[in-house]
């Protein structure tokens, strides 16, 4: 069993107002927190890291198992994921995709999403929604509340038979879809994603008042 992953890394940051992705978690950049982790992770044969090459430049791996290889990535989430796709090498079974974001991934989590993915072909790492949820009008005022039963967030890593996610980005491509995440274009082609829930915090830095959070959280 081969486990391919693409590491989702292209983003501008624009919400940051510098380079996440770069900036310092622990006494290392958030991005390399991740590679790290699928490096060491027994299953993992590969590893494709979609980002610009000054980005990727600037980390410092040291691993000698993994086969790790960075690739430029598209202008919008999915076209990095089809460029990362279409770089698998031939003989992978399954393909992880993990948002380079989510620095505080655990290698016991990856565990417990493909040991699904293996079993239903498709999982993702999430959480339940156990917040209150509104819907907010275009001027601000909240005006509708959701049920939050059965509701969750998705994370990643998001885990699939590699045949199966190829199929459904060749739909993405040829339907001009955007999809924001893998368990959407595998809808694209009807096939139902297993949901693993995950508990480890893993938030995906967005703002900067993200890092000093994540950093109380790293055990």
């Amino acid at each position: 069993m081969k486990l391919s992953v693409i590491i989702v890394a292209a983003g501008s940051s624009q919400r940051m107002g510098f380079d996440k992705l770069l900036a310092k978690l622990a006494g290392k950049p958030v991005l390399q927190h991740s590679i790290e982790t699928f490096a060491d992770h027994p299953d993992v044969s590969e590893i494709i890291v979609v980002c610009p090459k000054n980005r990727f430049d600037a980390l410092r791996l040291d691993n000698n198992k993994t086969i790790i290889t960075r690739i430029d990535g598209g202008q919008d989430r999915h076209d990095s994921v089809a460029a990362g796709l279409g770089h698998l090498h031939s003989n992978s079974n399954f393909v992880a995709v993990h948002d380079g974001a989510r620095p505080l991934i655990t290698s016991q989590q990856i565990s417990k999403v493909l040991e699904i993915a293996i079993e239903h072909d498709a999982a993702t790492s999430a959480r339940p929604v156990t917040e209150t949820i509104k819907r907010v009008s275009t001027d601000g005022f909240a005006n509708e509340a959701l049920c939050r039963d059965n509701l969750w967030l998705m994370e990643t890593p998001q885990i699939f038979k590699a045949n199966l996610l190829k199929k459904a980005y060749d739909i993405v491509h040829k339907n001009g879809e955007r999809v924001t995440d893998e368990v959407s274009a595998m809808e694209l082609i009807h096939h139902k994603t297993r949901v693993v829930a995950n508990d480890r915090p893993n938030p995906k830095i967005t703002y900067p008042e993200d890092i000093p959070l994540a950093e109380k959280m790293i055990f």
